[in-house]
């Protein structure tokens, strides 16, 4: 019988990566997820999980800790023995127009979105190198390729991650590593619900679809990346925004 393959992913409890999650646990795989909890609080997703026939591990610390994140990919190998595909999913936002904006409102931003990307992939990548074989998948945004006002540590450190991502792609082609980047739209998920409607339709009409994403279409992208059926798409960015982004 042939080993399943384990996905890691951080910020997997909620919203699009808890969706991820349960994606490719249907799809056969193994689940690794990083939280910020006690794992014994997330008993329910643990089962939703283990419902596809598949394990599912929990690992707690903090991305942005290079030795927190060394200590969680150790944990997920000890386990597994293995990591096949890396998800750098957890991010954080602290929007505000940069005359308001504190030092701090930057600085944790960044060290979250971005030098989470960075600590995670950096202590994954040699176990993918030794096997020849990896997916790593990391969260951008249509904000880090087109801007956002209000939003200008959140834009930085996922325009971070696209750059971070094509370089990485060139440097681990010829190991079978194959680096993306996802770059969600407006998608619905608990920040977005607490918006009033009139500003969720005035989000609509600057969308050719005329509609928020689900953190399926995200989830589905991913599981697609993840697959052997993308075997010949490395270093690229794709939109998941409904055509509002062109």
């Amino acid at each position: 019988m042939e080993e399943r393959r384990v996905a890691f992913i951080t910020g997997g409890t909620t919203g699009i990566g808890r969706e991820c999650s349960l994606t490719l646990a249907k799809e056969g795989f193994d689940i690794a997820i990083n939280c910020m909890k006690e794992p014994e609080e997330y008993t329910e997703l643990k089962s939703e999980v283990e419902a596809n026939g598949v394990r599912c591990f929990f690992t707690k610390g903090d991305v942005s800790n290079f030795d927190d994140a060394e200590r969680m990919v150790n944990e997920v190998i000890g386990y597994y023995g293995r990591i096949d595909v890396l998800l750098n999913n957890a991010g954080i936002t602290r929007d505000t127009l940069l005359m308001r904006m504190k030092k701090e409102d930057f600085e944790s931003v960044i060290n979250v979105n971005l030098v989470g990307t960075f600590n995670m992939t950096k202590h994954v990548v040699p176990y993918m190198m030794k096997k020849r074989y990896g997916r790593i998948i990391s969260m951008a945004s249509v904000v880090g390729v087109g801007g956002n006002a209000g939003q200008a540590n959140y834009a930085a450190s996922k325009a971070g991650i696209i750059g971070f991502t094509k370089s990485l792609a060139k440097e681990l082609g010829s190991r079978n590593i194959l680096v993306n980047a996802i770059a969600p739209g407006y998608i619905k998920t608990a920040m977005t619900d607490v918006l009033p409607d009139k500003v969720k339709e005035s989000i609509k009409e600057q969308i050719p679809l005329r509609e928020l994403g689900e953190a399926k279409d995200v989830a589905n992208l991913v599981k697609f990346l993840s697959s052997e059926d993308s075997s010949y798409i490395t270093g690229q960015v794709i939109h998941v925004d409904g055509g509002m982004l062109m």
